[in-house]
């Protein structure tokens, strides 16, 4: 009864770690840019002089994420950008330099190009893009940012830095805890030339509200699968200990 208890209830806590990470993804479904969490398990050999080398259990090996773009959303806003097929955008954290597709972008106190978590945006030159103020700001489609001032002659734009687009490995690329996307290695990427964004635009999330809903409910049967066979091995054990108790 033991090694069906212990079985059962491995088997259970793998179906709540999974859930969590479908209501993770169920949850920023309106999160632009958001990644979409994948729990990958692995099979675990069981240890000890008893143990038969079909006789495994299972553990969370890591959580991957699917880098499938999202579609994108036209909102007209100057200074929400989108990246066209593969590309990250680079912005600067606490702990160096980070990675997201989310490019609802606004200008904070210091006239800095911030996203929504108030981290700055950087450019190729590996630097915060100051916007000026009052100043009409245009993005082409390579990232390079033109700004026209307030009550300037049109035809004098002026081209104040270009956004900084990176396209690293797949593999290579880690999730942190605040959402953003790192180098496994810390390092920072370097810009690619060849990705292309549009302005006006921002991109959505890459969950799909349908089969994220299919696999919570999915999640929810499996568990109760689980807790059903420790129930009948508990009440197997009971009318076992009967039967000896009655000899």
């Amino acid at each position: 009864m033991d090694r069906i208890v212990y079985t059962a209830a491995g088997g259970a806590a793998r179906v709540l770690e999974h859930q969590s990470v479908v209501s993770n993804n169920l949850a920023n479904v309106s999160t632009a840019g958001f990644r979409e969490e994948l729990a990958i398990y692995r099979a675990v050999p069981l240890q000890g002089h008893n143990s038969l080398p079909t006789r495994v259990s299972s553990a969370t090996a890591s959580t991957a994420s699917s880098f499938q773009p999202g579609s994108m959303m036209e909102t007209g806003h100057a200074l929400d950008l989108a990246i066209r097929g593969e590309g990250w955008f680079a912005v600067q954290t606490p702990d160096g330099e980070a990675y997201t597709r989310a490019g609802e972008f606004g200008v904070n106190n210091e006239n800095l190009l911030v996203t929504q978590s108030g981290m700055p945006v950087l450019s190729v030159d590996n630097a915060p893009i100051e916007i000026p103020e009052r100043g009409t700001v245009t993005f082409s489609d390579d990232g390079q940012i033109s700004v026209i001032g307030a009550g300037d002659n049109p035809n004098d734009v002026q081209n104040i830095g270009q956004v900084k687009l990176v396209n690293p490995p797949a593999e290579t690329m880690q999730r942190g805890e605040d959402g953003l996307f790192r180098l496994a290695g810390g390092e920072a990427a370097p810009a690619d030339e060849t990705l292309r964004m549009v302005s006006g635009f921002v991109e959505r999330s890459n969950v799909n509200p349908a089969d994220a809903m299919v696999s919570m409910i999915a999640n929810a049967r499996l568990f109760e699968m689980q807790m059903q066979v420790i129930q009948q091995a508990n009440t197997n054990a009971e009318r076992a200990n009967g039967i000896l108790s009655a000899q």
